[in-house]
């Protein structure tokens, strides 16, 4: 299994450092707002990275961390009147409850800031007897970019480069604008904790370089986030952990791509950032996973509603397909049918090539379409019998839904995701399936009378108003044309 290592710019072979135990830990959220589609992007990806080592026969510990102190929460909180830990506690709670019905598995631990206070001061105490570090007169403790030599190597930044036509003010009892803060004074109106350097709140970048020595000790096998993490974020947990440590801090760095709306970067500020909560509301959960991970998990997605539309297009599709597959048990089955695992077996080996290669869950998608075509193929054959379909085709169903589990989706049965779906269509093109079968009984009486003029014009108004009727030999059903 090889993953791209952010550090390296390389595709490695995945080797943890300890057998079968993988140490994984990714940067969650800062709760001073809703949870948008960006966290539902990195959270969905580190949540599929989790289940396929899983799935690969690795004990993964996996920490996902709560930023509830920060700037940001502090000001809304004040705006509210609320202190600001009960504020960020809400939050959490309703980002919790938001991921759950998106169907993201929770991690094995999701520590906060606020209950790491204690772990925070002796990590900036340890790094200020070394000497990477050092208290302002004013309470403040920054770490000092200059005294860490390799800074820049994981967003490859040269530190002499980094000021070049930048104008930056430097804040009273800093020695060098690159220096970044771990601890800041408490100001008015804010919460704070006491510390040796007078009461104050932690920066942002050490509360992940304290959890992770906490929960996962010195060094991990994987650290991740978004892209737009790596720098400063990530830079400076390097800086601050190794420093430490005098140990190389994450042997992989994984960076998931970031979300654009309508093909602009997604920003509170341009008035278009989607929340969970509100996809949820017009889509399925599997719809917003499938169309998040259509793609490899390093690449750039664009919400729009063209993108979901497809993806509630594929998946229905996939699920009719299954439930196709699933009919065949009711044709009347001789018990001693020998089922053949060939195709199963044949699918579960691309699925592993696929995401061995850096969790290519783009090209696994892709060799489910193939698959579900041959099915399809499969199904229509009139050379086959019932049973012979059956044989085939029952196994590869389980194996489609084991395999495509570690992405999140067959997680319904098929009879739920294509009724609740076909239901909203309904809805937005105002018509009842009852009207539509009244539709096909008419059209039918029709044709037994030859009346083919009334029996097309009924075609044509369900047409119309987006329904398409299929005729077999079995009898006329319909499906709702967005959807083929």
């Amino acid at each position: 299994m090889k993953i791209h290592n952010s550090m390296s710019k390389t595709k490695e072979e995945f080797e943890p450092m300890n057998a079968k135990d993988v140490k994984m830990y990714a940067c969650g959220i800062t709760v001073y707002d809703d949870c948008h589609m960006g966290h539902a992007k990195q959270a969905v990806t580190f949540d599929i990275i989790r289940r396929y080592l899983i799935y690969k026969g690795y004990n993964v510990k996996y920490v996902r961390n709560f930023t509830d102190v920060d700037d940001k929460i502090i000001a809304r909180a004040n705006q509210l009147g609320i202190n600001a830990l009960e504020y960020s506690q809400d939050r959490i709670m309703e980002v919790d409850r938001v991921l759950d019905l998106l169907g993201v598995k929770r991690p094995d631990v999701e520590p906060k800031a606020s209950e790491n206070i204690e772990n925070i001061i002796e990590f900036v105490s340890k790094l200020i007897e070394k000497g990477y570090a050092y208290p302002s007169p004013r309470g403040d403790v920054y770490f000092s970019v200059k005294s860490f030599p390799e800074y820049g190597k994981l967003s490859k930044r040269n530190p002499d480069d980094m000021l070049n036509g930048v104008r930056k003010e430097v804040e009273e009892g800093k020695r060098d604008p690159l220096d970044f803060a771990l601890w800041k004074s408490a100001k008015e109106g804010e919460i704070s904790w006491d510390s040796p350097w007078g009461k104050g709140r932690p920066g942002w970048h050490i509360e992940c370089s304290a959890m992770n020595l906490r929960y996962l000790g010195e060094q991990i096998d994987i650290h991740g986030g978004g892209k737009d993490l790596i720098f400063p974020h990530h830079e400076n947990e390097i800086a601050q952990t190794e420093a430490l440590t005098g140990k190389r801090f994450a042997k992989y760095w994984i960076h998931n791509g970031l979300i654009t709306i309508n093909g602009q970067k997604m920003s509170k500020s341009l008035g278009n950032s989607l929340t969970v909560k509100d996809a949820l509301a017009k889509y399925n959960k599997e719809v917003i996973k499938y169309m998040l991970m259509q793609k490899h998990y390093s690449s750039t997605v664009d919400c729009n509603d063209e993108e979901f539309l497809q993806a509630e297009k594929h998946m229905y599709y996939f699920y009719k397909t299954l439930a196709e597959i699933k009919k065949l048990e009711s044709m009347g089955l001789s018990e001693n049918t020998k089922l053949d695992n060939s195709l199963a077996d044949e699918l579960e080996k691309s699925f592993a090539e696929a995401m061995d290669d850096d969790f290519n869950t783009a090209e696994a998608y892709a060799n489910l379409f193939v698959t579900m075509r041959n099915v399809n193929l499969i199904l229509s054959d009139k050379k086959k019998s019932t049973e012979e379909k059956y044989a085939v085709l029952a196994p590869l169903a389980d194996r489609i839904i084991k395999l495509y589990n570690i992405l999140s989706v067959f997680e319904e049965t098929p009879e739920e995701f294509m009724s609740d779906l076909k239901n909203k269509y309904l809805n937005r093109l105002s018509i009842k399936p009852d009207e539509i079968m009244a539709k096909i009984e008419e059209r039918k009486l029709a044709k037994e009378q030859k009346d083919y003029e009334t029996a097309d014009r009924v075609r044509k108004e369900l047409d119309e108003a987006g329904i398409a009727l299929l005729d077999s030999k079995e009898g006329t059903t319909w499906e709702i044309k967005d959807l083929l």
